[in-house]
């Protein structure tokens, strides 16, 4: 009879005590969603939302410290204290704040949990795991009840989540160095498309004809009258493809976190999306949805052309990664690193 291996005993009281962590956050949060879906009906008692949104803030740090390896039970009770006194002062600043770091947290913590995938329906499910934690975060971030101009805030957390997450994402890759020439013109032409999706309606009332700033005006119109919502652009053309050729790229070589960096340009839009007083929830979810499926489009397009590129003709690019063919990667509820 064979013998167990070295240290197997040992290793199940670890595995049954990291199964019940897991089990227990997943509990605390869906409870928080509850209070925060709760209050947004209007049942239940006073101070759910503040309660909802600590909890998740508190959540979101420990399982982004879990999965980057860093201190959980530092960071988690740093937030859970800090929104407490939040909650406490009531104070528009502080809150404002709160929901800043909230919304970071979930747009950050929604790309580090992604995995990487063989297929493209495979992409489409991180994808809709990115938007779910995300949207959790949403809530929270509405629960603060920020007082701020919204073109600010926006902008602070996009901005703020995209150098947390190269900052992340630069661990992973093994620093800059690591992105080579190819990762590079990656990088920049992410950086393009993101100035381009940001600036886009500048752009169009400087250099754009009226004829073509009216048909677009027309399509937008069109689009909230028939199908109740207009697509983010920011999030069909950059968010949703970086989510989807990035999880892809990674079963194959660790540059494809630098593509998945690009993915906050969905999550960061998703976290701060209720925020904004002049979209519903039904909005909101249907422009996301649209996005998301433009989006996915462009992402298997990409996906396609990199097989092409690194198989057949394109065999001379592909020679670095072909010992890192299928690229082993921690799950999703273990520690990247």
């Amino acid at each position: 009879m064979p013998s167990a291996p070295p240290g197997a005993p040992a290793q199940r009281p670890r595995r049954a005590a990291r199964g019940l962590a897991i089990l227990v956050w997943l509990v605390v949060v869906l409870a928080a969603v509850a209070a925060l879906v709760a209050d947004l009906a209007g049942v239940g008692p006073g101070h759910l939302d503040d309660a909802g949104a600590v909890v998740v803030a508190t959540a979101y740090a420990w399982g982004l410290a879990a999965r980057t390896g860093g201190r959980t039970v530092l960071f988690s009770v740093l937030t859970l204290v800090l929104g407490a006194v939040v909650v406490l002062t009531d104070v528009d600043v502080l809150r404002s704040g709160a929901a800043v770091v909230t919304a970071v947290l979930a747009a950050v913590f929604a790309v580090m949990v992604t995995v990487p995938v063989h297929s493209v329906l495979g992409a489409a499910r991180e994808v809709m795991v990115a938007i779910a934690v995300a949207a959790v975060g949403s809530l929270a971030t509405l629960a603060w009840a920020p007082v701020v101009a919204l073109d600010r805030f926006q902008y602070a957390v996009l901005g703020l989540s995209l150098v947390a997450a190269f900052l992340t994402v630069s661990r992973l890759g093994v620093g800059f160095h690591g992105l080579g020439g190819r990762g590079f013109m990656l990088v920049l032409a992410g950086g393009v498309v993101l100035a381009l999706t940001l600036g886009y309606a500048e752009l169009l009332q400087r250099y754009g004809s009226d004829s073509l700033v009216d048909t677009l005006d027309d399509w937008v119109r069109w689009s909230h009258l028939h199908l109740g919502a207009f697509p983010r652009p920011i999030i069909a053309l950059l968010g949703v493809p970086a989510i989807t050729w990035g999880t892809h790229m990674r079963a194959r070589r660790r540059q494809g976190w630098w593509v998945c960096a690009f993915g906050v340009a969905l999550t960061a839009p998703v976290a701060y999306a209720l925020v904004d007083p002049g979209r519903s929830i039904k909005e909101v979810a249907l422009a996301t949805a649209y996005a998301a499926l433009i989006g996915l489009v462009i992402g298997a397009i990409l996906i396609r052309l990199d097989q092409r590129v690194s198989d057949g003709r394109g065999r001379r690019l592909a020679e670095p990664d072909a010992t890192t063919a299928v690229r082993p990667e921690p799950g999703r509820t273990h520690a990247l690193w």
